[in-house]
């Protein structure tokens, strides 16, 4: 796999001192051992590396050892944090509050007590994509238990400022959980000064494994949170289950490399997304989808956080004119994606973009770029100058002019918003056949190729419009998901209007 990975914000290469620690915890007597087991040597060493390790990932976010509970990741956090706090304090309240934005971890659980009877405010955010405190203020309530929100959006990068919104919490009362996956080891955070009372981590977003996460739960909130499984009473009651020594060990390096290298990483990131977005300058129809500013280094201190406006690294930009699959189709030498890992395999535009009031066709032309500590500024220009040129060749195939051989006759159907833009040029023989087939189009690969396939079937001789066959033989032919068979009815009914265009013409010329 040649491509350059600029994919960061789905998931990091594991550093080298994360594997050597990862192997190192494979063998020996902690590999042997069940750390719960702590009546002899082997389950002892697994134990102390695991609080060892524990220490570590605390001193990144500036608890203490005793408030983080291991997690298989930042999705389960989320759910501990959301669905124990509600059911722990059910009979406090049954309000919370979170964004449109926020993760599917975060939106499911939330919609989950929905349907349990719980009421959930959504916020919804500026056009820059920011929550403002004084909308969270606004939804409060007396029956208020929860405010969720992330710290850095994992589509746009767009950093909430948090710690004003923690310190209205705990003036009105109400417990404050953070989404920190994407912002932990890139941004400053301390729970202690912001005031936060849950937290989520994930340390394959931070060069770290995947499959093992941590949630931080303060004093104040351990003892109302239920937890979601039942068992050997690890974690202190709120996660049964074995813990995985060798992942927590490596997790632990991975954020004790975080936490010294966050201002060095931060100048990096952020060095190449200007690299990036200086190269793109001049391209037609290019929107970032993000706050104004950045500069994750400007600081370390919460009170820093105004100055801080997105996520190192990461960029979100939408390009006119563009269908979003075919972009991604004609970058295969980038590893990118067009928005969450957890949504890319649905095919909608992203609910981000669409709550920040981004048009649907211009959210579903939408590539997030993230750097990481592997690239280099010369990749940085290069994948600049590979989605120029994608673009160029996508727009070019949805050129506003004739194709050259005419004169044609058209139709059209669709628009980019309905996921393919559509025009169909033909020319007829004296007998109605089809002469020549062309089409303009902004479509999926699956659409274009269907309509590259019907171009080639008439190239090869004048044939009848009812020979080309239909859409669901098509899809069929070129092996389409059923999803897209109303893309190739907009190819059907351009075709068709067309050729009814070219038969009315004819009809004129030819009367008496």
């Amino acid at each position: 796999m040649n491509a350059i990975y600029l994919d960061h914000a789905a998931s990091t290469p594991l550093d080298p001192q994360v594997i050597a620690a990862l192997q190192a915890a494979l063998t020996g007597e902690a590999a042997a051992g069940n750390p719960s087991a702590i009546t002899h040597a082997y389950g002892r060493a697994a134990a102390a590396q695991i609080e060892h390790a524990r220490e570590r990932i605390a001193a990144l976010i500036g608890a203490t050892a005793r408030e983080l509970v291991f997690t298989s990741g930042a999705t389960e956090s989320d759910n501990l944090a959301i669905l124990g706090l509600a059911r722990g304090r059910e009979s406090f309240g049954r309000h919370l509050v979170s964004a449109r934005t926020e993760h599917k971890a975060v939106l499911d659980a939330c919609k989950a007590l929905a349907k349990r009877g719980f009421e959930i405010t959504w916020l919804e955010p500026q056009r820059d994509g920011r929550i403002l405190p004084e909308h969270v203020a606004a939804a409060l309530r007396p029956t208020t238990q929860l405010v969720s929100l992330m710290h850095a959006n994992n589509e746009t990068g767009v950093v909430q400022p948090i710690g004003a919104i923690a310190e209205l919490c705990r003036a009105q009362g109400v417990f404050f959980h953070v989404d920190a996956a994407q912002s932990a080891g890139k941004l400053p955070l301390d729970v202690g000064a912001m005031p936060i009372d849950l937290l989520s981590l994930s340390a394959h977003k931070m060069y770290g494994p995947k499959g093992i996460g941590a949630l931080y739960v303060s004093e104040r909130v351990r003892p109302w949170i239920e937890p979601l499984m039942w068992g050997g009473g690890q974690e202190r009651g709120l996660r049964p289950g074995t813990l995985p020594t060798h992942q927590i060990v490596a997790f632990g390096v991975a954020a004790e490399l975080a936490r010294h290298r966050r201002l060095e990483d931060s100048r990096h990131f952020d060095g190449l997304a200007r690299r990036f977005k200086q190269s793109l300058e001049g391209l037609p129809g290019c929107r970032y989808n993000d706050a104004a500013g950045g500069g994750a280094a400007a600081g370390d201190s919460a009170a820093g956080e105004a100055a801080v406006r997105h996520l190192p690294g990461l960029v979100s930009l939408s390009l006119e004119g563009v269908e979003g699959e075919s972009l991604l189709a004609e970058l295969p030498q980038l590893a990118l994606s067009s928005g969450a890992a957890c949504d890319s395999a649905t095919g909608e535009p992203s609910y981000v973009l669409r709550a920040q009031g981004v048009p649907r066709e211009l959210a579903q032309s939408t590539l997030r770029v993230s750097f990481g500590r592997g690239n280099t500024l010369e990749e940085a220009e290069a994948a600049a100058r590979y989605i120029r040129a994608a673009v160029g060749r996508l727009r070019d195939e949805d050129d506003a002019g004739e194709p050259p051989g005419g004169p044609w006759l058209q139709g059209s159907a669709g628009s980019l918003a309905e996921g393919a833009r559509i025009r169909c040029f033909v020319r007829l023989t004296a007998d109605g056949r089809l002469a020549a087939l062309q089409f303009r189009l902004a479509a999926c690969p699956h659409t274009r190729m269907v309509a590259r396939r019907l171009e080639a079937r008439v190239a090869a001789g004048p044939c009848a419009v009812t020979e080309l066959g239909q859409p669901a033989e098509w899809a069929v032919d070129a092996a389409v998901p059923i999803t897209k068979l109303g893309r190739l009815l907009a190819v059907e009914d351009a075709l068709r209007r067309a050729v009814d265009s070219a038969a009315a013409a004819r009809s004129r010329t030819i009367e008496p």
